[in-house]
């Protein structure tokens, strides 16, 4: 899978986990040049490239989702973890895991939100 992963998703060891188990995954962690993005902006560049958007941040990322599908405005789909801590890096694989695996093809993903929780 193509993924985008939010500033607060360790690059060290989530991205690297994620790059070993073969997903294209690109992270605002490894690119200064994304810091003071736009959570918006953020979805936009995910968009553009085809990636699933994966973040903590459901505060402002259910909203964000929510505007987008009222203006009819579509996306590469999102993973927003809810009630996992940052630092649960192995909970965070095998969710992230469980979830990407029910729906295996990049293009299924379109216009998708998906929050994970601690268990399935």
């Amino acid at each position: 899978m193509r993924l985008f992963l939010d500033a607060h998703i360790s690059a060290r060891r989530i991205a690297a986990a994620l790059r070993r188990s073969g997903h294209d995954v690109r992270s605002v962690n490894e690119e200064r040049g994304l810091d003071g993005w736009t959570d918006e902006r953020l979805l936009e560049l995910a968009t553009a490239e085809g990636r699933i958007m994966v973040t903590f941040n459901a505060r402002d990322f259910v909203l964000l989702a929510r505007t987008w599908a009222e203006a009819g405005k579509t996306h590469q789909g999102c993973v927003i973890f809810v009630g996992v801590r940052h630092g649960e890096f192995g909970r965070v694989l095998q969710r992230l895991g469980d979830v990407l695996g029910s729906r295996q093809a990049q293009r299924d993903w379109r216009d998708i939100v998906i929050l994970v929780g601690r268990s399935a």
